[in-house]
């Protein structure tokens, strides 16, 4: 197991589910309750991009480049 690498990344997973867990509850205070459909496609919608962003912003680990 790669330490450094775990290292490098812990934040970017950190910063993920930060934004997926801020997402689904400002979704759920504005509509009410969701399906596991919904949340999920929410879920997708997030995480999906977050790579390609990160790397487009410069702020990407190495690993990731």
């Amino acid at each position: 197991m790669d330490t450094d690498r775990l290292i490098q990344l812990a934040p970017h997973y950190a910063a993920m589910l930060l934004l997926v867990f801020l997402a689904l509850s400002a979704v759920r205070a504005v509509v009410g309750e969701l399906s596991f459909w919904v949340e999920l496609a929410i879920i997708l919608v997030i995480i999906l991009p977050y790579r390609p962003a990160v790397v487009q912003l410069g702020l990407a680990p190495s690993s990731w480049e």
